[in-house]
């Protein structure tokens, strides 16, 4: 059932024209269950977490907004300020003047572990790196980097006459940025050196950063995209050059300046295609990060707009207000010209009318992926390829789609005793014709391996911050000395994260198809 304050579902309609395509936001529900401010809103793959100035945090099911049973979560004494998923959405981190940071487990609800921040200090700010293995917490006396599994605290750094307000780990998780009221931006390792200071980045103080999920490389620099915003009511965009050498370069992109007041939050869009943040203004804005241009100006809120998330699976986005409210939209028409919330990325292309048997069963089996194919569709594909000779071999060997994928030439000899060397080469140009021809019949990019060019079924994340086929990248790291398939640059980990969002994503896409 919807949540009891999830009303006022889809009563606002906000369009923009973007080129020749109009597109749209809508209200989809409005949550009314916060008794004060609500300070924070985040996305896992299937919850959305927001908390409160009202000590709690609560735990809405995405698929439709319905609270939890466990919900709300009860156990700071003070106003919770910052909550984040870790990557599988298994638990979640909250931060309270309370000097604490509590772990829930989302499966129960529990409290998993209560981290005191060194000296006591209020804390403001939380994040947990990509990998899950780091979570930084921000308090007017510095920082505390802690070991995530473990929950013990690793090391702190001190800071001076400020308070530390904003944090955003690199998707590679190797490094972290934090944002101060003193109006700096400072670039961290996960040993606490100090990469870069852009000092005064904000007059009056930043209020939120954040990475960008994508990872630019060159030949001796990887670039990241980071987003900042401030009480100088400016939203920025800046690129984070990291060379070979160790050495950091913050360059300032983009200022956008379409919020009359100081801009409280700012989030990415998981494709890093969006960038969406809140002011005091009352408004909500969403622009096309790439290009820097406004999409969307929403104003639905009654007062200031202190969070804002993107989903990760869907066209969602959620906004949370000092009027004690969170407004979930949906993007009716993909992002900023980048459908990749909406099959996938790509629209697959239509079937021509087929009036034969054959045609028709080539037809319905075309809707498929190659790996999902029933023995019956490779025997079809084999006598439509002129290879009718192997239908029976294949058959008692029980060759699905997903072993017509894995073969090879060994074992087309070994196994399937295939002798002819010319008739094992042809079925193998063959079955690297279908996956070139279902790469590029629909398959979205970011759901195929950049090293196999396959649909990913085990998706990993590495060190670069590049998701991997979990086979393909673990053979390559034995083979290749622990560099990078995208940048060349050495693997400062070979650690390999599983990435559930895009695993849970690939699933809604094959669904669909």
């Amino acid at each position: 059932m919807m949540s009891r304050s999830a009303d006022r579902r889809g009563s606002n309609l906000i369009k923009t024209k973007t080129g020749t395509s109009s597109k749209m936001a809508s209200l989809v529900c409005t949550l009314q269950d916060h008794q004060d401010d609500v300070n924070w809103c985040a996305f896992s793959s299937t919850l959305l977490a927001t908390c409160s100035g009202d000590k709690t945090v609560r735990i809405y099911n995405t698929s439709d907004f319905s609270e939890l049973p466990f919900s709300p979560l009860s156990g700071h004494g003070y106003s919770v300020h910052c909550c984040c998923f870790s990557a599988c959405g298994q638990f979640l981190a909250s931060c309270s003047t309370d000097a604490t940071i509590m772990v829930w487990s989302m499966v129960t609800g529990d409290i998993e572990a209560v981290l005191e921040h060194p000296g006591r200090s209020p804390v403001r700010i939380c994040a947990i790196s990509p990998d899950s293995v780091h979570l930084v917490s921000g308090a007017s006396d510095g920082l505390a980097l802690w070991d995530f599994p473990s929950k013990q605290l690793s090391r702190t750094a001190a800071a001076s006459d400020t308070t530390m307000v904003a944090c955003s780990f690199s998707p590679c998780s190797q490094m972290f940025m934090t944002g101060s009221t003193y109006g700096d931006l400072r670039l961290w390792d996960l040993n606490m050196n100090q990469l870069h200071a852009e000092k005064n980045a904000h007059d009056l103080g930043v209020s939120g950063c954040a990475f960008a999920p994508s990872i630019l490389s060159g030949a001796q620099v990887v670039q990241f995209r980071v987003a900042s915003c401030g009480q100088d009511c400016h939203l920025k965009i800046w690129a984070i050059n990291k060379f070979s050498s160790g050495a950091c370069k913050m360059q300032l992109l983009h200022i956008l300046t379409d919020q009359s007041a100081p801009v409280l939050c700012c989030a990415y869009s998981s494709d890093g295609h969006l960038l969406v943040s809140g002011s005091v203004d009352k408004s909500v804005t969403i622009y096309d990060a790439t290009n820097a241009v406004l999409l969307y100006k929403l104003n639905q809120h009654a007062r200031y707009v202190t969070a804002c998330a993107c989903s990760a699976t869907s066209p969602l986005i959620a906004t949370g207000s000092m009027d004690k409210s969170v407004n979930i939209w949906r993007l009716e028409n993909g992002c900023g010209g980048h459908d990749s919330w909406q099959r996938g990325g790509k629209s697959l292309p239509e079937e021509n009318t087929q009036t034969s048997n054959e045609g028709r069963a080539s037809a319905g089996r075309s809707k498929l992926l190659v790996a999902d194919w029933s023995e019956e569709d490779v025997s079809e594909w084999l006598v439509e390829e002129g290879l009718q000779g192997l239908v029976d071999k294949f058959r008692t060997n029980n060759i699905d789609g997903t072993e017509l994928l894995s073969l090879t030439k060994e074992t087309l000899a070994s196994e399937l005793h295939i002798e002819s060397v010319g008739l094992r080469s042809k079925l193998l140009r063959k079955v690297e014709e279908l996956k070139a021809d279902s790469v590029c019949s629909g398959i979205p990019d970011e759901f195929t391996c950049p090293i196999t060019r396959e649909l990913m079924r085990e998706p990993v994340i590495a060190a670069d911050g590049y998701s991997y086929e979990r086979e393909a990248i673990e053979s390559w790291i034995n083979t290749k000395n622990r560099t990078s398939p995208m940048t060349n640059l050495p693997l400062l980990t070979t650690l390999l994260t599983p990435n559930h969002t895009l695993k849970m994503a690939i699933g809604r896409w094959r669904t669909s198809q």
